[in-house]
């Protein structure tokens, strides 16, 4: 049986040129997809270029936070984060996939090395916040576990709040394979 798959996940710093860029096509994404359907244009470029530099990312370094960058046969294809908000409790941001790698199973790989990086950093539960039109965030937090809670802040773009638990993983039994983020669970 071939356990290969194209997708490799590995922490990245959140200003490297690679995680730069996926944070712009993210952010203009997103506020785009949010310009569209609220006010029938896309982002003014000025005001994109300002919510992209607002937001550097240094929150998800080391010691209290992780970014992690997929690859897609070696070319950078996406982001997942984590930052801890307490002593226990890891936020997750920044996941997006280019477009057209969608559907090729990179989200649930991203999301699971998240919560493997958050676990590393002392979080028992891992939490986050999304839009409503972001459906299909939604239908992949909901797919992995995430259960659907009461606001945990008051973001103004927020609008569905998700938690899990993580707990600590099971010790692989004797002679079993040691699972990797490189490869399809």
């Amino acid at each position: 049986m071939d356990n290969t798959t194209p997708w490799a996940v590995a922490p990245e710093p959140y200003d490297s040129p690679a995680a730069a860029a996926l944070w712009r096509a993210y952010y203009t994404e997103v506020s785009d997809r949010w310009y569209l359907l609220h006010e029938g244009r896309a982002t003014d470029p000025a005001e994109l270029e300002r919510g992209i530099a607002a937001a550097s990312g240094s929150e998800l370094a080391p010691p209290h936070g992780q970014l992690l960058l997929a690859r897609y046969a070696g070319e950078p294809a996406g982001t997942a984060g984590v930052r801890m908000v307490d002593a226990e409790t890891a936020e997750l941001t920044r996941v997006y996939v280019r477009e057209e790698l969608r559907g090729k199973g990179g989200a649930p790989l991203l999301v699971a090395a998240a919560e493997d990086a958050a676990r590393a950093l002392g979080a028992t539960a891992i939490r986050l916040d999304t839009r409503g039109d972001l459906v299909e965030a939604r239908a992949l937090y909901a797919r992995l576990g995430y259960a659907e809670t009461a606001p945990h802040n008051d973001d103004v773009y927020a609008e569905h709040w998700f938690r899990k638990p993580l707990p600590s993983p099971a010790p692989p039994r004797a002679g079993a394979p040691r699972p990797s983020r490189t490869s399809p669970r």
